[in-house]
């Protein structure tokens, strides 16, 4: 699993990066009230605003953290958008994207690192 510093967690199987926010993102978001997901099919670039998250506290984009194409959405955060600050790195995925270059994970943080930086 690797980290962004917009603390989004990544995890990579074959092609395929399923992304998510950390305990950390979603405690600092309060109670989730709101999910809106991207269409799977959407081809996205790096840094653009793919997901907006809304809490009691606040309003928060996620951005994409790759070039690639949305292949599958967690439907389940909409119907249940709680999920998200109940189990944030298991079942409150947002999305899964097709990637064609994984060498810009090298770029993203270990869990030692993100620990870190996040002090």
């Amino acid at each position: 699993m690797k980290y962004t510093e917009e603390h989004e967690w990544l995890l990579t199987e074959g092609e395929l990066v399923t992304v998510g926010i950390t305990e950390h993102a979603a405690e600092q978001l309060g109670d989730v009230v709101f999910v809106e997901l991207p269409e799977p099919g959407t081809e996205v670039s790096k840094d653009d605003e793919i997901v907006v998250i809304e809490s009691v506290k606040a309003a928060s984009d996620i951005l994409a953290p790759l070039d690639g194409e949305i292949v599958e959405v967690n439907e389940a955060l909409v119907k249940t958008p709680g999920l998200v600050n109940e189990d944030p790195l298991g079942d409150a995925w947002f999305f899964k994207m097709k990637v064609s270059d994984l060498s810009p994970m090298d770029d993203y943080m270990d869990e030692a690192a993100y620990k870190k930086f996040i002090g």
